[in-house]
């Protein structure tokens, strides 16, 4: 596990693991509306179906000569992709810069899935679909 120093001082560094920018991406990107939830692999996703949400999870960061995020999304139906892409982007940019002084060079956003709406249970349990 890699640690990003951030400042230097007279009291020594302040280190910031990868780990807390993921979670900062995490929450920064599942805030926006459109955002269904963040896509990881097969046991992250079992793992959110069993009701374990991790704000990690489909999120990588990269702290090479830049620092590059990567964010993997499933979205709602009926939205634009290509602006909550934007929104999402610039909303990381903003969260993780402000929190942790780190500048963000990259953030790549992946939508790999679509949320269709669920239709609606009636009192008796039956589905009521909206549409027919």
């Amino acid at each position: 596990m890699e640690h990003q120093p951030t400042k230097n001082g007279n009291l020594g560094k302040v280190e910031i693991a990868p780990e807390v920018l993921q979670v900062i991406s995490g929450l920064a990107a599942t805030g926006v509306k459109g955002v269904i939830g963040l896509s990881g692999s097969v046991v992250e996703n079992f793992n959110q179906m069993i009701g374990r949400k991790s704000l990690r999870q489909g999120i990588t960061v990269n702290l090479d000569e830049s620092t590059t995020i990567e964010v993997s999304l499933v979205v709602e139906y009926g939205v634009s992709i290509p602006e909550v892409g934007k929104q999402v982007q610039e909303s990381i940019k903003s969260a993780v810069e402000t929190m942790t002084g780190i500048e963000v060079d990259q953030v790549m956003v992946r939508v790999e899935g679509i949320k269709f709406p669920q239709p609606e249970k009636t009192k008796d349990g039956e589905s009521n679909p909206k549409v027919r």
